[in-house]
């Protein structure tokens, strides 16, 4: 009988290698199609909603107005995203918290100010100049911070306080004139309106999300398999590799066939994958996650959850200001109306459009990136059909109702699922 145990322990094993196998083959575009459909039917829809939205909204606009995806106009349309999609990216940061900050807008005027002023009336270096203007957006954030940790204010009252003083100050420190007009030969305003990358290093930055996905994709799954966890299979992780390089290296061949990649907007993808990597691989990323989904919990976990709201109150207003200081470089000028009219409602817009949740614990900093093309594409089309900037408005106001919407339907299927 021992030896009969002993014969059939080995077809056991080989067994289920064969079966294990079997599952790592199915794993690959099939099991990577069955995990999204999966993930999507469970309410995680990702950034799914926003890129259906840019690609309807790009197809509409040219099939309207062919010149829409002229590769001249994308750059354009990309020197536009810049200045509001990284002040967008501090919007991010307190909306994981189920936070708001009302006064970003009224910061990048005022940044924008501080510039013109330090820097054309006064005559300091322009380094030192944006140093002070972001210097002033963190102490800002500082200062929510302390009235929304220590004196219990809540922070839509702190921030709309905020914005009425900073708005008042921005006009203040403009005088009478109320304009300043920068050097346009300035390396600082060529940055804003024509600086664009070489061909070769456009494509090589191109390149190098799918070669780091590979990387660290590899290593996790030997990290795993080390342990005899399940790892993701080679197959989906190179397919998901040569999709994603083919992609942003036609982008890039398209813009090249214009002027190019703006380096402005290079900053701002940036400063997007900066913030990406410290919120999902960081200690205070992590953090940010868990007091957004639940303060009490996170609070009795060890996490001090007043130092997490005063870091994301400063990079949002410090975000700000440097978004004040691009848009002053864009508009070649510091004037009264820098930072007014749309920008704060577009900044908070293009977050929540581009997925991340109004309830907190819920986001990317990608979204920004994505949520600031979508309202862009939408203003650059309308300007090209000569239509009126009300349905501008109104276009914009309806893709955020629906983007609401969606987030709030997600959020109720993933509540259900779990209870499921």
């Amino acid at each position: 009988m021992s030896q009969n145990i002993s014969n059939d322990k080995p077809n056991e094993v080989s067994a289920l290698d064969r079966s294990d196998s079997r599952v790592q083959h199915d794993d690959g575009i099939a099991g990577m199609v069955r995990g999204f459909f999966s993930r999507v039917r469970s309410g995680d829809l990702g950034m799914l909603p926003v890129a259906i939205g840019l690609i309807v909204i790009s197809t509409v606009f040219s099939i309207l107005n062919p010149v829409f995806l002229a590769p001249n106009n994308l750059v354009n349309l990309l020197f536009d995203c810049a200045t509001v999609g990284i002040i967008s990216l501090g919007i991010v940061c307190v909306l994981l918290l189920g936070e708001i900050d009302l006064s970003v807008g009224s910061m990048s005027g005022l940044s924008s100010a501080i510039i013109g002023v330090l820097w054309v009336n006064t005559g300091l270096p322009v380094p030192v100049a944006i140093f002070a203007a972001l210097v002033f957006g963190a102490l800002v954030g500082a200062l929510y911070s302390v009235m929304y940790n220590r004196l219990g204010m809540p922070s839509f009252v702190a921030t709309l306080a905020g914005l009425l003083a900073l708005l008042g100050l921005q006009l203040y420190i403009l005088g009478p004139t109320g304009s300043i007009n920068l050097p346009y030969a300035s390396p600082l305003v060529r940055f804003g309106q024509i600086l664009v990358m070489p061909d070769w290093l456009s494509y090589a930055l191109a390149f190098m999300p799918g070669l780091v996905l590979v990387v660290t994709g590899y290593l996790v799954r030997q990290r795993r398999l080390s342990v005899n966890l399940s790892a993701q299979p080679l197959s989906s992780l190179v397919i998901k590799a040569v999709v994603l390089t083919v992609i942003f290296e036609f982008a890039v061949y398209y813009l090249n066939l214009g002027r190019g990649v703006p380096y402005m907007f290079g900053l701002f993808v940036a400063l997007a994958v900066i913030l990406n990597y410290a919120l999902t691989k960081t200690q205070w990323g992590r953090s940010m996650f868990a007091v957004g989904g639940n303060r009490e919990a996170a609070r009795r976990s060890g996490i001090n959850v007043r130092r997490i709201y005063m870091s994301a109150f400063m990079l949002c207003s410090t975000l700000g200001a440097l978004g004040g200081v691009l848009s002053a470089s864009r508009l070649a000028s510091s004037s009264q109306q820098a930072g007014t009219g749309d920008v704060n409602l577009n900044a908070i817009a293009a977050a929540v459009i581009g997925g991340t949740s109004l309830f907190g614990g819920r986001g990317s900093a990608y979204s920004a990136l994505l949520g600031i093309i979508v309202i862009q594409a939408i203003s650059n089309g309308l300007t090209l059909l000569n239509l009126n900037s009300s349905l501008r408005y109104m276009i914009t106001g309806a893709v955020l109702a629906i983007a609401v919407i969606v987030d709030s339907l997600a959020r109720r299927s993933r509540v259900s699922h779990g209870r499921a």
